[in-house]
């Protein structure tokens, strides 16, 4: 099924940013979701301009889990129907576990594991009603393990979104609606611009061309790009603990 009506969260930067322009390019109608809406009018005007894009707005706190049920149920019920959600809004805070910081740990698990919630129940409603739909979750090459220090929250949140869609997957294996779980590789975003480099690492442009390859694929899960990351991935479920801490 082409899928021509693609909503997607956290799309103001980073990879929802960067998806955006992958499926404005395509002739994709966009409805793009997010906080900072001086931004994403920016984004709109930048799409119009480049691709002639149909491009909609929703300024949305996904942590507000009642505006993220009114959001998609507006935009179904205005549009007729939605063909993909992206749930990619997220946060990559986090500090070492007992070291004070927990309001900010909890945020992190908050963002990205409840509000992620929250967008799967929304979508699948949806999803249900229609009869057909796609759902796309970003998870993180961070997941296939337990990280300390800063990483510990993120890759636990990562980990339970990763779980969340094959629960759901598994209930909808006999019908219309696909469930695809994103494992990205290291790439290089507003959200890490800080951090050190690191090997295999892309651009946000290389990286988001290679995620909408994969999300067009519908697969059940894909690590984007699949070179190195797929036997990065199988390396971090194997290793001893002690292994992967030291990569850190």
């Amino acid at each position: 099924m082409k899928r021509k009506i693609i909503l997607i969260t956290g799309a103001s930067s980073g990879l929802g940013a960067g998806l955006a322009r992958e499926f404005a390019a395509k002739g994709c109608h966009l409805i793009l979701c997010a906080r900072r809406l001086d931004r994403l009018t920016s984004l709109r005007q930048e799409l119009v301009e480049r691709f002639g894009a149909r491009v909609e707005l929703a300024e949305l706190d996904v942590t507000d889990h009642m505006s993220v049920f009114a959001v998609f149920r507006n935009v179904a019920g205005a549009l007729g129907s939605i063909d993909r959600i992206i749930v990619n809004a997220g946060i990559g805070e986090g500090r070492s576990i007992g070291t004070g910081h927990f309001e900010l740990n909890r945020r992190t698990l908050e963002t990205n594991m409840i509000a992620a919630l929250a967008q799967c129940e929304a979508a699948v409603e949806i999803f249900r009603a229609q009869g057909y739909g796609h759902l796309v979750l970003m998870s993180s090459m961070s997941a296939a393990r337990g990280m300390p220090r800063h990483l510990t929250a993120y890759a636990a949140s990562k980990a339970g979104l990763a779980h969340l869609a094959e629960g759901i997957r598994s209930e909808l294996l006999r019908t219309q609606i696909r469930v695809t779980t994103l494992f990205p590789g290291y790439i290089r975003t507003e959200l890490n611009e800080g951090a050190k480099r690191l090997p295999f690492e892309m651009d946000v442009i290389s990286g988001c061309r290679a995620l909408a390859r994969a999300i067009d694929k519908e697969p059940a899960t894909a690590c984007v790009p699949a070179w190195p990351w797929r036997p990065i991935w199988s390396l971090l479920r194997h290793l001893p603990l002690s292994w992967v801490t030291a990569l850190q």
